[in-house]
């Protein structure tokens, strides 16, 4: 295997949908094998490679990872159609729950429970924020409470409100 710089700078576009990014790079070095020519992206993106430059050009197009990599008249084709499925796809994605909030799976029973609140049924906002208020004044520590108390009271508050936040049609 030899490795080749490559005379005229060959640009191409990397295209991260979750992110909705675009960044146009230059190949940084080939390298010539069996399989035909590998290119690696010039810097900051000299990680990205070994690319086949044949079935890039063919095909116009390569995932790497989570992106994809497209020649600049493939991209030109495809851009709208590209943006317009990652825009619906992160809007899709939008409507679940963030990691943090992925409680969904965990019962909020012991949150309730904290909260003094009905274990089961729908909650608004308003209640739990009222439940909270009320405990609160005698959980917090300038008013005999303890800091365990007070922490406990408020962790189920805001798992609470965030999951009925993110739980609303």
């Amino acid at each position: 295997m030899r490795t080749q710089s490559t005379a005229g700078k060959q640009h191409f576009v990397i295209w991260n949908g979750s992110l909705g990014m675009v960044v146009q790079v230059t190949l940084g070095h080939v390298e010539h094998c069996a399989g035909g020519p590998e290119a690696f992206l010039e810097s900051p993106f000299d990680f990205v490679g070994p690319l086949n430059l044949d079935e890039l050009r063919a095909r116009g197009r390569l995932a790497f990872g989570a992106c994809l990599i497209l020649t600049l008249d493939s991209w030109r084709e495809a851009q709208a159609d590209l943006r317009r499925d990652a825009h619906q796809r992160r809007r899709v994605h939008s409507h679940r729950t963030p990691l943090s909030f992925q409680r969904e799976a965990r019962d909020h029973r012991q949150d309730r429970a904290v909260l003094r609140l009905p274990l089961d049924g729908t909650l608004q906002a308003s209640e739990i924020k009222a439940a909270f208020r009320r405990l609160a004044k005698t959980a917090h520590p300038d008013v005999g409470g303890s800091s365990e108390q007070f922490q406990g009271i408020t962790r189920a508050r805001d798992a609470l409100l965030a999951y009925a936040q993110h739980a609303r049609p």
